[in-house]
């Protein structure tokens, strides 16, 4: 039969384990060895398992500790969460919106797919950049509310995501003044001619642009990669090449880069989706955003 988990024990073994032993722990907690040792043991006895042994001259954790330590770790990291996240309720008059944006989407696209929410006068918006991966273990772990990417979650039985397609975007050439005649003329081969910059590897539009290339045959005088959308044009715009962007941006990258448009990046697009925990999405911003976006292009990702 199950035994309940008690959290005091827990919370215990947390402390031993991270200050590297019974006394240290004791040191922290303001307690006798004897009890904190005792405390520890009874979550053993619990779990039914070994969670230390024995290391030189003091103690080490089991296989079945190193697995306990990262479950404890997540339990009161979200435990430290709850008195703000109380707090912020209490006296809620904004309405927040916790948004991870994906490494590999275009930064400027970024304020154009969360424009249908930044009209909402209660509005407080936070958003997290980080590889797709992380962001996708934090949205299942319900520490944001919505994943804006490049690509929709993959098939993972170990989460249950849904992909909700945004749109796509065709993709062009932009040059600055500097090089806008050359990358002009004979088009496209006239990008083996001029110095070109372009997404990192991890934006899923690199691989579309890099199959344009070659299917052209250009080879291209790859100078810079950069992960940042914004990072790339403003290097761009310095000088230093001819890159792809969406053509959606085109007025943007003009007015506020002076950068010109070449030609079309034919049969290339970037497509944006927002990722989220449920098919039936409960925050009424995220459902927003989804109104906003391609109606009945849901995507189910890995589910438990």
């Amino acid at each position: 039969m199950q035994t309940e988990l008690n959290y005091k024990h827990l919370y215990y073994f947390w402390v031993a384990a991270k200050e590297g032993g019974m006394s240290h722990a004791a040191v922290r907690l303001g307690m006798a060895v004897q009890t904190v040792s005792a405390q520890v043991r009874l979550l053993e006895k619990s779990l039914g398992r070994s969670l230390f042994k024995p290391s030189g001259r003091g103690l080490a954790l089991t296989e079945a500790g190193q697995v306990a330590l990262q479950m404890a770790e997540q339990v009161f990291q979200i435990g430290g969460q709850l008195p703000l996240a109380v707090r912020e309720a209490g006296q809620q008059t904004s309405l927040r919106l916790v948004v991870g944006i994906s490494d590999g989407l275009s930064k400027l696209a970024v304020r154009d797919l969360l424009s249908p929410v930044l009209g909402e006068p209660r509005l407080r918006l936070i958003c997290h950049e980080d590889n797709f991966d992380d962001l996708l273990a934090e949205l299942a772990l319900h520490r944001m509310d919505v994943v804006l990417s490049d690509r929709p979650a993959p098939a993972n039985p170990n989460l249950r995501l849904y992909s909700h397609a945004l749109g796509a975007t065709d993709v062009g050439w932009y040059a600055p003044p500097r090089w806008f005649d050359q990358a002009k003329a004979d088009f496209p081969h006239s990008l083996e001619r001029v110095p070109m910059l372009l997404p990192c590897a991890q934006a899923s539009v690199r691989g579309r642009v890099d199959h344009w290339l070659e299917s052209r045959g250009v080879v291209p005088q790859v100078v810079g990669e950069f992960e940042d959308s914004a990072l790339l044009a403003t290097f761009g715009s310095g000088g230093m090449g001819v890159f792809p962007a969406s053509e959606r941006m085109r007025e943007k990258l003009a007015q506020g880069y002076g950068l010109q448009w070449v030609a079309p990046c034919d049969g290339v697009q970037e497509h944006r989706y927002a990722i989220g925990t449920a098919r039936k999405v409960q925050h009424p911003l995220v459902q927003r955003l989804l109104d906003a976006g391609e109606p009945d292009a849901d995507l189910q990702g890995g589910h438990v």
